[in-house]
């Protein structure tokens, strides 16, 4: 029996998106589908470029289409990234999607986790900026080898630098001696942080990626009432001592409505070159513990590896420098699972809790249904 253009879309309606659990057609993500004979042509339209199912999504495209009687199936790809929730008065509102990078501990890798992720974003096919909100600890001139001052082309507003195809903004590219101190009190660093986002000209991105200082202080809670983030990333180590302030970055993370889209374990492991075995220096089953605190799945356990410092601090992050390497393809698939869950927070928006932030007498940001 020849496939006809009502039993093609009858057949493509059950084919469901393995991350949302949900029918294509049903999130928009099915079009152009046209039969000419017993060939089928279609246009799939994914939540991200970083997609870590695109080849399931096309096995289960075909595979119902030659079903329905189907000789030939020919997909075309595009992507779409859906858009955090922007109003009208966004500082950035050219950027579909803010993720933070935040941890509430030093030490544990943050800023590594944040410069190769947002490198592996890009390297998927993703627009992407990294913004160093750490601003007593920059660290994004040393590990992405930037150099140079932001200019501006109206007078107006500070173009990001760019490198590897990324924009890049750090207080580190203002600071006249790289080894000054930045001594400034709270409301200074709030202040700058707004300004690195408003006065920023970002243009249109897919991700921008926060990489936050550690505790819970100023940075945490001006994000939390100033910007509208579509989530954080938190990054742990597996040891005890670690997870005791882990935990109270998460903590911080609920109580002022920034969710969670997963956890990364940092240094999991160490591979010896001699044996191959796998040696857990710090432990094991940190990262799920903070997983299962927090709600959210565990994205993925990042080797120790020499050669993730060596490149920082060469300037150029293992994933740009050696991304076939195991600890680069492990940064590759965290990027393609976090994205899957960007994708899964805006789709699934709504009939969720929110945040007042209407400024009114209640000052703490009260939750609201």
């Amino acid at each position: 029996m020849s496939i006809t253009a009502e039993s093609a879309l009858s057949a493509l309606a059950k084919v469901e998106d393995p991350e949302l659990a949900r029918p294509l057609s049903d999130v928009g993500m099915l079009s152009g589908v046209t039969v000419d004979g017993d060939a089928v042509s279609v246009t799939v339209t994914l939540t991200t470029p970083a997609c870590p199912y695109k080849a399931r999504i096309q096995d289960d495209v075909t595979a119902a289409l030659k079903q329905a009687g189907a000789k030939s199936v020919a997909i075309t790809w595009s992507a779409s990234v859906p858009e955090r929730n922007i109003m009208g008065d966004d500082p950035c509102p050219g950027v579909r999607n803010i993720v933070l990078v935040m941890s509430g501990k030093g030490g544990v890798g943050k800023s590594t986790v944040a410069a190769n992720l947002t490198l592996a974003l890009n390297r998927l096919g993703c627009k992407v900026g990294l913004l160093d909100a750490d601003m007593y600890g920059p660290s994004v001139p040393t590990m992405l080898g930037v150099m140079g001052r932001p200019t501006s082309a109206d007078g107006q507003r500070f173009l990001p630098l760019e490198r590897f195809g990324v924009k890049l903004m750090s207080i580190g590219f203002l600071l006249e001696d790289n080894k000054a101190a930045v001594v400034w009190r709270g409301p200074m660093i709030q202040n700058a942080l707004l300004q690195f986002m408003k006065d920023v000209d970002w243009g249109e991105l897919d991700y921008l990626v926060l990489d936050l200082p550690p505790g819970t202080g100023d940075i945490a809670l001006t994000i939390s009432q100033k910007l509208r983030t579509t989530g954080a990333l938190i990054v742990t180590t597996p040891q005890e001592v670690a997870l005791q302030d882990v935990y109270k970055s998460v903590s911080m993370a609920q109580k002022v409505g920034i969710p969670v889209l997963g956890v990364v374990e940092n240094e999991s492991y160490f591979v010896c070159d001699g044996c191959q075995k796998r040696h857990e220096l710090f432990g094991s089953g940190g990262g799920q513990k903070i997983s299962e605190f927090a709600g959210a799945p565990l994205l993925g356990q990042i080797p120790l590896d020499p050669s993730v410092r060596e490149w920082g601090d060469a300037g150029t992050p293992v994933v740009q420098a050696a991304p076939d390497s195991p600890v680069g393809r492990a940064f590759l698939e965290v990027a393609q699972r976090l994205a899957a869950r960007v994708s899964v927070q805006n789709l699934s928006r709504g009939g969720s809790l929110r945040i007042d932030r209407s400024g009114g007498a209640q000052r703490f940001l009260p939750i609201v249904r």
